[in-house]
């Protein structure tokens, strides 16, 4: 019994090798590896959909009775409209995050902390205040360029939209808000997320990261 259970063992460990990897799986690393392995190591969601369309897996579900041809097409054409769908109403949503809380709060707080430096200035005079304020003022700058990226990036993110909408393949559209429209959202995030980190919790009306982990 013991015998017969290692021979299958070893035969699907030599079955498997080509995709066994004991790293992250996630990482540049397996990218790498997989390459090698001749393994697809495609992230862009709409055109790993194009998986579903290889005359492999067609020639699998259709011989199987699980789905014709054109019932794959269809089913294709339905998760690349699903996912245009989702990143459409993700943008719109961090667009809207951004210019009517996110910025607001930012400045908010960039004003208390510029009248706070002047009436600074006021007790101490301007050369001992050049030391005292430092950090507010580097706060205050930080907090500046941020807000500007964030609004450049949110009326890229429109334009950006607009010219994915026009496209007529939904295909071709969900791969245009990957590339095109995805990258402005991340990048949006990460700026959101530095203000975050700096601005006083008593302004911040958002829940931060912190607090969602410990939301009941």
């Amino acid at each position: 019994k013991e015998d017969a259970i290692v021979k299958v063992i070893k035969k699907y460990i030599r079955y498997s090798k080509p995709i066994r990897f004991d790293g992250n799986g996630y990482s540049d690393e397996w990218k790498q590896e997989a390459k090698k392995r001749g393994l697809d190591t495609e992230d862009c969601t709409p055109l790993a959909y194009d998986r579903y369309l290889d005359k492999e897996s067609i020639d699998m579900f259709v011989s199987q009775n699980v789905m014709t041809e054109n019932e794959l097409r269809a089913r294709n054409e339905i998760k690349w409209n699903t996912y245009t769908k989702k990143i459409q109403i993700e943008a719109r949503l961090i667009g809207d995050l951004a210019l009517n809380h996110i910025i607001p709060i930012a400045t908010k707080y960039q004003s208390q902390l510029l009248d706070n430096i002047l009436k600074m200035e006021k007790v101490f005079g301007k050369t001992e205040n050049e030391v005292l304020s430092l950090e507010n003022k580097k706060t205050v700058k930080e907090l500046a360029e941020h807000i500007s990226v964030i609004k450049r990036l949110a009326d890229e993110l429109v334009e950006s939209r607009k010219v994915a909408n026009n496209i007529e393949s939904e295909r071709d559209k969900a791969v245009a808000y990957h590339v095109h429209v995805m990258p402005k959202i991340e990048s949006i995030r990460n700026h959101i997320d530095e203000i975050e980190l700096m601005v006083d919790d008593e302004l911040w009306t958002l829940p931060k990261y912190r607090e969602i982990l410990f939301i009941c």
